[in-house]
C-alpha cells in the first residue's frame, strides 16, 4: 500500500519514542529506571512470550514479542545516555554474528542439517573464545575458562545445557548414549546410597530433612543435594545428546501435567467432593481417566 511505512522506519519511530520517554519532561517512571529495576520486567516479557507460543495464541504473540523488544529498546537507550553504547552497536554486532555464524549460507561451509548447523555453530563460538584466549592463562596468569560468558543468572536447566553443550565442543563428551545412561545409573545409585544413609527414611513430600521429626546431619543433606543435582546435570546431558531442550521439554511436561491434574479436580468436584478427600486408589482412577481424556485431545 502506497505511503506506508517501512519496518526501518517503523523501528527508528519506537527508538525515538523510547528516548522522548526517558528524555527531560518524559514519563517519570521511565525516567526513573536503571539496568537493574528493568532487569525482572525483561524476565518477565520473556515468559509471557514463552505462554504465547504455548497456546500458540497468535492473536498476542506480536504483542508479547514488541514487549520484550521494548525490553532491548530500554537498555540501549540508557546505554546511549550513559555514552556506552546505542542501539546501532546492537544491530551491528547482531548482523555481524548472523554472518559469522552462518558460514553455509553466507561462506563455503556445509551443513545439510540442523544438527550440522548447531555443531558449527558450538565450533565457531569454541573458536572464537580460543581467539579470545579462553582456555589458556593470559600474560598475568589469569585463566579464561572455555565456559565464560555463560551466565550464572539464567535458569538452572538452560545454564546446565550450555555448559555441556560448550564442553562437548571442545570433545568432552560421553562417546555414546548407553554410557550416558550408564551415568544416569551410577547417580541413582548414588542417591540412594546417601538416602540409606539418612535417620529415617524420607516421608512423601517432607524429603530428608523432617523425616519422622529427625534431624538429618548438615553434611548428608548437602550430599543428598549434590546427587540430585548430579542427577538433573546427567539428564540435561541426555537431552542435548538427543537434540531435546531440556527447558522446553519439561514445560511440556508442566503443561501437561497441569491439565492432568485440573481435570482431576472438576472430576471430583462433580462428585462433589475435593481431591483431598479421596483415597490414593480414587485420585489413580481420576488421573488415569484425565490422562487418557488429555491423550486423546
Amino acid at each position: 500500500m502506497a505511503g506506508e511505512e517501512t519496518t526501518g522506519a517503523k523501528f527508528e519511530r519506537a527508538v525515538k519514542i523510547m528516548a522522548r520517554l526517558r528524555a527531560p519532561g518524559g514519563c517519570p517512571w521511565d525516567r526513573e529506571q536503571t539496568f537493574d529495576t528493568i532487569k525482572p520486567y525483561t524476565l518477565e516479557e520473556t515468559y509471557e512470550v514463552f505462554e504465547a507460543i504455548d497456546k500458540r495464541d497468535w492473536n498476542e504473540l506480536p504483542g508479547e514479542l514488541g514487549d520484550l523488544l521494548l525490553q532491548v529498546l530500554f537498555y540501549a537507550e540508557m546505554a546511549r545516555e550513559a555514552q556506552h553504547f546505542t542501539i546501532n552497536d546492537v544491530l551491528d554486532r547482531l548482523s555481524t554474528k548472523l554472518i559469522d555464524r552462518h558460514p553455509h549460507v553466507f561462506g563455503d561451509v556445509e551443513a545439510k542439517t540442523a544438527r550440522e548447523v548447531v555443531k558449527n555453530w558450538e565450533r565457531l563460538k569454541a573458536e572464537e573464545k580460543t581467539k579470545r584466549g579462553a582456555g589458556t592463562a593470559d600474560h598475568n596468569g589469569k585463566l579464561e575458562s572455555i565456559l565464560g560468558g555463560i551466565s550464572h543468572a539464567m535458569p538452572a536447566l538452560l545454564e546446565a545445557l550450555k555448559i555441556s553443550k560448550r564442553a562437548a565442543s571442545v570433545g568432552f563428551e560421553w562417546p555414546t548414549i548407553d554410557d550416558l545412561f550408564g551415568k544416569l545409573n551410577e547417580e541413582v545409585h548414588e542417591l540412594r546410597d546417601n538416602l540409606a544413609k539418612s535417620p529415617a527414611p524420607p516421608a512423601p513430600g517432607k524429603g530428608t530433612a523432617g523425616a519422622r521429626g529427625q534431624e538429618v546431619p548438615e553434611q548428608l543433606q548437602s550430599r543428598i543435594e549434590d546427587e540430585v543435582g548430579d542427577l538433573f546435570f546427567t539428564v540435561v546431558n541426555i537431552a542435548r545428546y538427543l537434540n531435546v531442550d531440556p527447558e522446553q521439554s519439561l514445560r511440556r511436561t508442566n503443561r501437561k501435567f497441569r491439565e492432568r491434574f485440573e481435570s482431576m479436580e472438576a472430576e471430583a468436584h462433580s462428585r462433589n467432593k475435593r481431591l483431598q478427600e479421596l483415597s490414593l486408589e480414587e485420585m489413580e482412577e481420576l488421573w488415569q481417566r484425565s490422562k487418557s481424556e488429555t491423550t486423546q485431545k
